[in-house]
């Protein structure tokens, strides 16, 4: 893959920012959008803008058929086995929240467990803590070994036969791990339990198949990958599925309504109540087709190529803290890190003024951060459109921040 070519499809990109060239590092909070998608949402609002399955005449036809047809787009790019197993949801919060409250609550019992781990977002925390308070189950953490990767002796000793749901992201927002999720869903089965995989930093970034990781349930959202925000996805097995209550109810998921007494439609629809997210679908639909069109293992490949070079340059500063493992091969394109004494937000403000856009704060992971014995950090995030330069600025505008609050104290 070629990201001098494929950055000149990001029009944002062009741009300067306090008066330099904009570097963007923030892909993980939110990727960029490609001329492809903006294109496709334009379209359907200016040609054929309207609801989708309730109307017979041909603008609403054509508007089902793109929603439907970005349906079937995410099965494959998942290689899920029906379209029946994928939900449209607002994003991968929503789609965690409705396992927690859908089969969480109809699955759990007191003395059961749900297994976590440290490194995980808050939206993989608060969902099963609520729904733990609400069933009288336990929740349990996995430790994380001192580079922050998950062990798998750790996770048999603490997935036991009480276990009923396991969920974990399948790469850290923060340390950049890759989670070993296949090998923890096999556990997790072996022990009667489901997988659940937070995806939102993996589908972006490498290809996941999740017939091949054998997850349970799977949820990503569209805004990291090149689409909209607004758009998510939950996946989950078909006999999942079908068990399971809807948590949102009114038009759209309906079979029949009565007086006192209604049923809902099929799979997938009864879990989109309400006017569904139809241009957020299309326009998601076709960042799929671009990044299979550069395709996923390339991706992949290349962030690791850039991980290792950034880490490279990043550990040859002085009083650099670097978080997660030191092998390339063991993260995805994600550093985090502290300069010493130097607040993660100063690092962060510094850099905006050279035009570079990292983030900073506490990633919505504040169990890690404790685990991390940090408050905040700050986070490079790199994706398909950076290059080697862009990280060459980013470890200049680190030394300034380092010599300019150095000479301040």
């Amino acid at each position: 893959m070629n990201a001098r070519e494929i950055r000149q499809m990001f029009p944002i990109l062009d741009q300067e920012v306090n008066g330099k060239p904009l570097v963007y590092l923030d892909s993980s909070a939110t990727s960029q959008k490609p001329v492809p998608v903006i294109e496709a949402l334009d379209k359907y609002y200016r040609e054929y803008n309207s609801n989708v399955h309730r109307g017979v005449h041909t603008l609403g036809t054509r508007a089902t058929d793109g929603y439907e047809g970005a349906r079937e787009k995410v099965r494959k790019f998942i290689n899920a086995k029906s379209t029946e197993e994928v939900i449209f949801t607002r994003g991968t919060t929503t789609a965690l929240n409705t396992v927690a409250a859908s089969y969480g609550r109809d699955n759990l019992n007191e003395g059961d467990e749900i297994v976590i781990s440290y490194m995980e977002h808050h939206s993989n925390i608060i969902p099963w803590q609520q729904v733990a308070k609400q069933t009288g189950a336990t929740l349990k953490y996995l430790p994380l070994q001192e580079d922050g990767t998950i062990s798998l002796d750790d996770v048999r000793e603490t997935v036991t036969s009480n276990t009923k749901i396991v969920s974990i992201m399948q790469v850290s927002n923060v340390l950049g791990v890759i989670n070993p999720i296949k090998d923890i869903a096999k556990i997790a089965h072996e022990n009667g339990a489901i997988m659940v995989v937070d995806g939102a930093q993996s589908a972006p970034h490498l290809k996941v198949d999740v017939q091949d990781l054998d997850c349970d349930f799977l949820a990503f959202s569209g805004h990291k990958m090149c689409g909209p925000t607004g758009i998510g996805v939950l996946y989950g097995k078909k006999k999942h599925l079908e068990k399971m209550e809807p948590i949102e109810f009114g038009g759209e998921m309906i079979d029949f309504v009565g007086l006192y007494e209604s049923t809902w439609k099929e799979l997938p629809w009864k879990f989109e109540g309400g006017t569904p997210i139809i241009a957020g679908a299309i326009g998601l639909g076709a960042a799929i087709d671009f990044l299979e069109q550069i395709g996923l293992n390339e991706i992949e490949a290349y962030e690791h190529k850039l991980a290792a070079y950034a880490l490279e340059k990043m550990s040859a500063i002085d009083g650099m803290a670097i978080y997660g493992p030191k092998e390339a091969s063991k993260r995805a394109g994600v550093i985090t890190f502290n300069i010493n004494d130097v607040h993660p937000h100063d690092v962060a403000t510094v850099l905006d003024a050279e035009g570079i856009a990292v983030r900073a704060g506490h990633h919505c992971a504040q169990p890690l951060m404790k685990w991390l014995k940090v408050s905040a950090t700050a986070r490079a995030s790199f994706y398909l459109y950076n290059t080697e330069e862009d990280i060459d600025k980013l470890v200049s505008g680190l030394v300034k921040t380092k010599e300019y609050f150095s000479d301040v104290f």
